[in-house]
């Protein structure tokens, strides 16, 4: 499993050792910057996806989205509870409906119905630039969310990379697909579009793409 504790490395270090080791043999393959799929990264036995979108709206405005509970409930499972700054142990507790809708897939992996909530801690804050959040039930399961905006002449571009601890019901494949169509939300939340979320033809031939990737 990843872990970010002292003295091992965290997630934004491992971004830059990825990048450095990949004529070593760290492997990338998948999407183009272009694409909507993301782009699977392997460093080890660790799997790694990198998303990039580009969004028409300024940094500050995509930063609030991904950061502020009154946003985060239009397309992120969780809210984030603590205070924001770099080291702050956080709460993740699941939105009602997302618990309601994945009641099954969130007892498989032990979490309590009655009380859905995860650990968390922000490795980096540097707003309105780069967020790090590390969730979990513990450093060692934990998955690694790195989100970092760099303005651009007509927008923000994101970059979200993510290091996935323990394997979900539906494997890293349904991580992958859960994310891209987090990211949708996102944007359609950013763009003020009623929130449309893909049905389940849709979420399955997406896990289908990702699994053919991280195959």
């Amino acid at each position: 499993m990843t872990e970010a504790t002292e003295g091992t490395t965290t997630e934004a270090e491992k971004e830059g050792t990825t990048t450095q080791t990949e004529s070593e043999g760290t492997t990338t393959q998948g999407a183009t910057t272009e694409s909507r799929l993301g782009t699977v990264l392997r460093e080890g036995d660790t799997v790694g996806l990198r998303y990039e979108r580009h969004l028409s709206h300024p940094p500050e405005k995509v930063w609030a989205a991904l950061t502020e509970s009154e946003h985060l409930h239009h397309w992120f499972p969780a809210d984030i509870v603590g205070e924001r700054r770099a080291g702050a142990e956080v709460q993740l507790p699941f939105w009602p409906e997302t618990a309601e809708s994945a009641a099954e897939e969130l007892e498989q992996q032990g979490i309590d119905l009655d009380d859905p909530v995860l650990p968390g801690r922000i490795l980096e804050w540097d707003p309105p630039r780069l967020f790090v959040l590390e969730w979990g039930n513990a450093r060692a399961d934990a998955d690694l969310l790195r989100f970092e905006l760099t303005p651009l002449d007509d927008g923000t571009r994101l970059v979200f990379t993510t290091w996935l601890g323990t394997r979900g019901p539906h494997g890293h494949e349904g991580t992958g697909a859960g994310y891209q169509v987090c990211l949708g939300l996102l944007e359609q939340l950013l763009d003020g579009d009623a929130p449309t979320t893909p049905g389940p033809e849709e979420v399955q031939e997406l896990e289908r793409q990702y699994a053919e990737r991280l195959a």
